[in-house]
């Protein structure tokens, strides 16, 4: 792991390795294209997170910036995901953003579902 949890200056941390999987999925795509991660009903565990390559932002998006790279979250997911760190997994598994969440309860063997 790469450093610390998420601070109240930084709501949500990314590691330097989820940063630079964004840089790199993003190389291709327009200049201003971000990784907006959110919150949804659904899942295995009652919550999903989602991910999505944006280029549009909403005036009360958080914005959180590591090593060039950008991830954006609307105040309802920020809300669950507060205190949370985005990573990026390289594993026998395969690769996945992962997402370390002090609020949920529990969690999928899949990653992308919680519970509170």
């Amino acid at each position: 792991m790469d450093g610390a949890t998420a601070t109240l200056d930084e709501p949500v941390r990314v590691t330097d390795r989820a940063a630079r999987r964004i840089l790199k999925i993003v190389a291709g795509e327009p200049d201003g294209t971000a990784l907006r991660v959110s919150v949804s009903g659904g899942g295995c565990s009652g919550f999903q997170y989602g991910f999505d390559l944006t280029r549009e932002r909403a005036e009360d998006d958080i914005v959180i910036e590591r090593a060039g790279a950008t991830v954006l979250i609307d105040p309802v997911s920020l809300e669950y995901m507060a205190g949370s760190e985005i990573d990026f997994v390289d594993s026998l598994m395969g690769q996945s953003f992962q997402i370390r969440n002090p609020n949920a309860t529990a969690s999928c063997g899949c990653g992308t579902s919680f519970s509170l």
